[in-house]
């Protein structure tokens, strides 16, 4: 029995030797990067929460965020700040590389992660909301009853503006609460949301805006070991010097997400949906353009839904665009130039806020109005141009046809037309040899009549 213990012993520990090497080797903590390169938005408030929930199954010790961005929608911006103040990962901001910045809603999501920094060579700041998309304004056009040029507040912008100074507000409240909750510099994120300030590294970093400044994510991973973090309310000490970064990238439908997202893409989408399913109509059996419009009508459908858009402007685009089909298949150039202007009107109209990377371009929306009522007056001219042709099949088409009668009895007989032999009746005498021609076509039976009078008058 002694034997025996001791053979069972042997064999745990050669078991227990082999195992725990990959066993360890399995429980090595790594940090994970995920770069947000571009303005902010649908397509990176996606990209971001995929990464947390990466970090999160694989139990990453950090979340490396590197930003290089000139902005974005604020829908997507606060969403992203939601998950960094909700995730259990610790969220490392870097700006980055040398050259890059985080502006206007990079700079409110560098404050909210857990830790934040910068390369050398980048800078932050700029974080003035972005005016509510509208109508634009005439060149050098003001308003009769507003306010002066003198008459100006911090942010430069036109006193009196209400809807401005709520949404500045609100921004300096957002920017402030997320400088206490990680015990950053709040007043000089107010100048940067009044003032559209900015900072270089070194004085971010002097400002306290920054923890600290690193030339890469190594060095970035060894600056952050052992700071003491706030992690969805509990307290944390970073373990991250030496870890092994692995880089998270953005598959195939964030990168599909990115484009389609931008509101001229979304834009063009339609137009090519809404053509192509029109052309399915007036060319049965097409099949392609039919397919081809459902799919991008569709996809832009869906990228609208996720862009913060004023659907009475969406209204008047599509207003507009069936205006313009009515008008190729029924010309009346009222209808042409009214869809022209609910396009524009709508194209004016469509987003709620524009933020950078997020705006129409009037060099796209432009040209496609006009590329669109160009369409509808082409296709208007060829369908007047066919309906005042003669029609050349049918009945319409036998209309003023010249027959011979080949037997006639009493008012009905049988005519020679088009090389067949039909039945035919007349309202007057006539008889073989007469010059007749077809008056209506009724059942298979001709209705004719004679062609010249004057010749034939004898006959009568």
């Amino acid at each position: 029995m002694s034997f025996a213990r001791v053979a069972l012993l042997a064999v745990a520990f050669v078991v227990a030797a082999v195992v725990s090497p990959f066993s360890s080797a399995g429980s090595e903590r790594i940090a994970l990067s995920v770069a947000i390169d571009g303005a902010i938005g649908p397509a990176s408030t996606r990209q971001f929460e995929e990464a947390l929930d990466a970090a999160v199954k694989r139990d990453a010790a950090v979340l490396i965020l590197k930003l290089d961005t000139p902005g974005g929608l604020v829908t997507s911006m606060r969403e992203m700040i939601a998950d960094i103040l909700a995730s259990p990962v610790p969220v490392i901001g870097y700006v980055a590389p040398a050259g890059g910045h985080a502006a206007s809603a990079g700079t409110y999501i560098l404050y909210a992660t857990h830790v934040a920094a910068m390369a050398p060579g980048t800078n932050l700041g700029a974080a003035t909301p972005v005016e509510m998309g509208g109508l634009p304004s005439l060149p050098g056009g003001e308003k009769d009853n507003g306010p002066t040029k003198d008459q100006k507040d911090a942010t430069g912008r036109p006193a009196g503006d209400a809807m401005m100074a709520k949404v500045t507000n609100d921004a300096v409240a957002l920017i402030r609460s997320l400088a206490e909750l990680r015990g950053r510099n709040g007043d000089w994120g107010e100048k940067a949301v009044r003032e559209a300030a900015s900072l270089s590294a070194n004085a971010a970093l002097q400002e306290h805006v920054i923890d600290f400044v690193a030339r890469d994510p190594a060095e970035l991973l060894l600056l952050a070991d052992g700071r003491t973090v706030d992690v969805a309310g509990r307290k944390q000490v970073l373990a991250t010097k030496g870890l092994p970064v692995e880089t998270l990238e953005p598959g195939w439908f964030i990168r599909l997400l990115a484009v389609i997202t931008d509101p001229n893409t979304a834009v063009i989408l339609m137009l090519v949906g809404v053509y192509g399913i029109v052309f399915e109509f007036t060319s049965p059996g097409a099949v392609a353009p039919g397919v081809i419009g459902t799919i991008c009508i569709v996809l832009g459908l869906y990228a609208l839904n996720l862009l913060p858009i004023n659907y009475t402007g969406l209204a008047l685009m599509l207003l507009g665009i069936a205006f313009l089909v009515i008008e190729a298949v029924n010309p009346t150039v009222v209808l042409g130039l009214g869809g022209v202007a609910a396009f524009l009107l709508g194209a004016a109209m469509l987003l709620k806020v524009e933020g950078p990377g997020f705006a129409l371009s009037w060099a796209v929306i432009g040209p496609a109005a006009v590329l669109t009522l160009g369409l509808a007056l082409l296709t208007g001219t060829y369908v007047w141009a066919a309906r005042r042709n003669p029609p050349r099949i049918g009945g319409e088409a036998m209309r003023g046809l010249p027959v011979e009668i080949l037997d006639w009895q009493g008012g009905e007989g049988h005519v020679l037309a088009l090389g067949e032999r039909w039945r035919a009746r007349a309202d007057e005498p006539v008889g073989p040899g007469d010059s007749v021609e077809v008056t209506d076509v009724s059942d298979l039976v001709l209705t004719v009549r004679r062609r010249d009078a004057e010749n034939n008058g004898a006959r009568q």
